[in-house]
Protein backbone atom coordinates (compact mmCIF):
# COMPACT_ATOMS: atom_id res chain seq x y z
CA UNK A 1 0.00 0.00 0.00
CA UNK A 2 2.76 2.58 0.39
CA UNK A 3 3.88 2.32 -2.84
CA UNK A 4 0.32 2.74 -4.11
CA UNK A 5 0.17 5.77 -1.86
CA UNK A 6 3.20 7.27 -3.76
CA UNK A 7 1.61 6.57 -7.15
CA UNK A 8 -1.54 8.04 -6.14
CA UNK A 9 -0.06 11.51 -4.45
CA UNK A 10 2.35 11.98 -7.30
CA UNK A 11 -0.42 11.48 -9.74
CA UNK A 12 -2.81 13.76 -7.81
CA UNK A 13 -0.28 16.67 -7.28
CA UNK A 14 0.99 16.48 -10.83
CA UNK A 15 -2.77 17.32 -11.59
CA UNK A 16 -2.95 19.94 -8.72
CA UNK A 17 -0.19 21.36 -10.32
CA UNK A 18 -1.80 21.79 -14.39
CA UNK A 19 -5.00 23.11 -12.51
CA UNK A 20 -6.51 26.48 -13.50
CA UNK A 21 -7.88 27.33 -10.03
CA UNK A 22 -5.71 25.41 -7.96
CA UNK A 23 -2.60 25.22 -9.37
CA UNK A 24 -1.23 29.04 -9.09
CA UNK A 25 -2.17 28.71 -5.12
CA UNK A 26 0.16 25.30 -4.83
CA UNK A 27 2.89 26.40 -7.81
CA UNK A 28 3.14 29.98 -5.40
CA UNK A 29 3.52 27.87 -1.96
CA UNK A 30 5.64 25.29 -2.59
CA UNK A 31 9.45 26.10 -3.82
CA UNK A 32 10.61 22.95 -4.00
CA UNK A 33 8.26 20.03 -5.62
CA UNK A 34 10.16 17.13 -5.72
CA UNK A 35 10.74 17.73 -1.32
CA UNK A 36 7.41 18.73 -1.25
CA UNK A 37 6.06 15.33 -2.85
CA UNK A 38 8.17 13.63 -0.13
CA UNK A 39 6.72 15.05 3.01
CA UNK A 40 3.35 14.51 1.02
CA UNK A 41 4.06 10.97 0.64
CA UNK A 42 5.13 10.35 4.41
CA UNK A 43 2.32 12.33 5.11
CA UNK A 44 -0.35 10.07 3.72
CA UNK A 45 1.48 7.35 4.53
CA UNK A 46 1.44 8.25 8.45
CA UNK A 47 -2.97 9.38 7.95
CA UNK A 48 -3.26 5.65 6.16
CA UNK A 49 -0.58 3.21 7.27
CA UNK A 50 0.10 4.67 10.71
CA UNK A 51 3.65 5.15 9.65
CA UNK A 52 4.84 7.76 11.87
CA UNK A 53 6.78 9.14 8.44
CA UNK A 54 5.54 12.78 8.84
CA UNK A 55 6.68 15.15 11.20
CA UNK A 56 5.34 18.26 9.82
CA UNK A 57 2.09 20.65 11.05
CA UNK A 58 -0.65 20.95 8.17
CA UNK A 59 -2.98 22.86 9.88
CA UNK A 60 0.26 25.64 10.08
CA UNK A 61 1.07 24.95 6.19
CA UNK A 62 -2.31 26.15 5.46
CA UNK A 63 -2.94 28.63 7.71
CA UNK A 64 0.10 30.41 6.19
CA UNK A 65 -1.41 30.41 2.57
CA UNK A 66 -4.80 31.25 4.10
CA UNK A 67 -5.30 34.63 2.16
CA UNK A 68 -4.72 32.81 -0.76
CA UNK A 69 -7.25 29.94 -0.31
CA UNK A 70 -11.25 30.32 -0.60
CA UNK A 71 -13.40 27.95 0.54
CA UNK A 72 -14.37 25.95 -3.06
CA UNK A 73 -10.74 25.53 -3.53
CA UNK A 74 -11.29 22.55 -1.34
CA UNK A 75 -13.79 21.07 -3.54
CA UNK A 76 -12.03 21.44 -6.20
CA UNK A 77 -8.97 19.89 -4.10
CA UNK A 78 -11.63 16.71 -3.05
CA UNK A 79 -13.16 16.21 -6.37
CA UNK A 80 -9.48 15.87 -8.18
CA UNK A 81 -8.16 13.55 -5.31
CA UNK A 82 -11.37 11.43 -5.79
CA UNK A 83 -10.77 11.21 -9.76
CA UNK A 84 -7.25 10.10 -8.58
CA UNK A 85 -7.86 7.50 -6.15
CA UNK A 86 -10.34 5.90 -8.18
CA UNK A 87 -8.20 5.75 -10.78
CA UNK A 88 -5.01 4.60 -9.24
CA UNK A 89 -6.15 2.43 -6.06
CA UNK A 90 -8.07 -0.28 -5.52
CA UNK A 91 -11.67 -0.09 -5.03
CA UNK A 92 -11.94 -0.18 -0.96
CA UNK A 93 -8.44 1.88 -0.83
CA UNK A 94 -9.66 4.34 -2.88
CA UNK A 95 -12.94 4.90 -0.19
CA UNK A 96 -10.59 4.86 2.24
CA UNK A 97 -8.36 7.68 1.08
CA UNK A 98 -11.59 9.89 -0.21
CA UNK A 99 -13.21 9.60 3.26
CA UNK A 100 -9.73 10.54 4.84
CA UNK A 101 -9.65 13.10 2.79
CA UNK A 102 -12.86 14.94 3.67
CA UNK A 103 -12.01 14.83 6.64
CA UNK A 104 -8.83 16.05 6.34
CA UNK A 105 -10.32 19.07 4.36
CA UNK A 106 -13.07 19.26 6.13
CA UNK A 107 -11.22 20.60 9.58
CA UNK A 108 -8.87 22.49 7.20
CA UNK A 109 -11.87 24.64 6.21
CA UNK A 110 -12.99 25.19 10.09
CA UNK A 111 -9.91 25.95 11.15
CA UNK A 112 -9.34 28.56 8.15
CA UNK A 113 -13.42 30.00 7.63
CA UNK A 114 -15.40 29.30 11.05
CA UNK A 115 -15.30 32.35 13.69
CA UNK A 116 -17.21 32.33 16.03
CA UNK A 117 -18.83 36.21 17.13
CA UNK A 118 -17.08 38.02 20.00
CA UNK A 119 -20.58 37.80 21.56
CA UNK A 120 -21.48 34.06 21.48
CA UNK A 121 -17.93 33.34 22.65
CA UNK A 122 -17.91 35.59 25.71
CA UNK A 123 -21.00 33.67 26.29
CA UNK A 124 -19.71 29.67 26.07
CA UNK A 125 -16.97 31.03 28.83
Amino acid sequence: MEQDLGTLVDSFYAKVREDELIGPVFNRAIEDWPEHLVTLRAFWSSVMLTSGRYKGNPMAAHLRQAGAIEPGMFDRWLELWRETARDTLEDADAAAVIAKAERIAESLKLALYFRLDPASRRAVA
